[in-house]
């Protein structure tokens, strides 16, 4: 389905491509995924969505605890594995920014999630059952009084030292782990 780039759609779009656009990457990795993220959106209008069956961009955002010493994984009800919090944009969603926060409140069950300042720590393009994810990788540091609560998306939800989260975690996380730690 192809969305003209009107309303919250165009909105989301929009700044889609402006936050890869002002994105330094760490690595000539990163910047061919960036590089291929903007030429994605570019090439697809409807590139935000998950009915774009070409791929589509997603985020989500690791979870630090306050003391930054651990990090909240879930352990994903249908791909079995231990994973930051993330998914898919939502037709109400106008940043790119606002949907990881959006959905890192709502898998960990956190009020009052922050992420960290300087935009996207990473990115990581990898294939689902549904499709292509571009998924846009955040850090959020999660308050004093943090509470953790599971949602239906998940099987179980875990605070992890980071050497504990790098041993259960596929190799996505752990480069989203060490990226976080160089951020912090």
């Amino acid at each position: 389905m192809t969305e003209p780039l009107t309303g919250t759609a165009g909105a989301l779009h929009r700044d889609a491509d402006r936050v890869l656009a002002a994105w330094s990457p760490s690595d000539a990795e990163q910047e061919a995924l960036r590089t291929a993220y903007r030429s994605h959106l570019a090439a697809h209008p409807d590139g935000m969505w998950r009915e774009c069956r070409a791929g589509h961009l997603t985020a989500s955002a690791l979870v630090i605890d306050p003391a930054r010493e651990r990090v909240l994984l879930t352990l994903h009800g249908k791909l079995r594995m231990w994973l930051q919090m993330g998914g898919h944009c939502e037709r109400p969603d106008t940043m790119l920014a606002s949907v990881a926060l959006r959905e890192a409140t709502e898998e960990s069950g956190i009020a009052g999630l922050r992420l960290l300042s300087g935009g996207p720590v990473a990115l990581d393009r990898h294939r689902t059952p549904c499709a292509w994810h571009l998924d846009v990788q955040y850090a959020a540091l999660a308050p004093a009084d943090a509470v953790e609560r599971i949602s239906e998306e998940s099987l179980e939800l875990r605070w992890f030292g980071y050497r504990e989260a790098g041993e259960i975690a596929d190799g996505s996380v752990r480069r989203l782990i060490a990226r976080t730690r160089a951020r912090l």
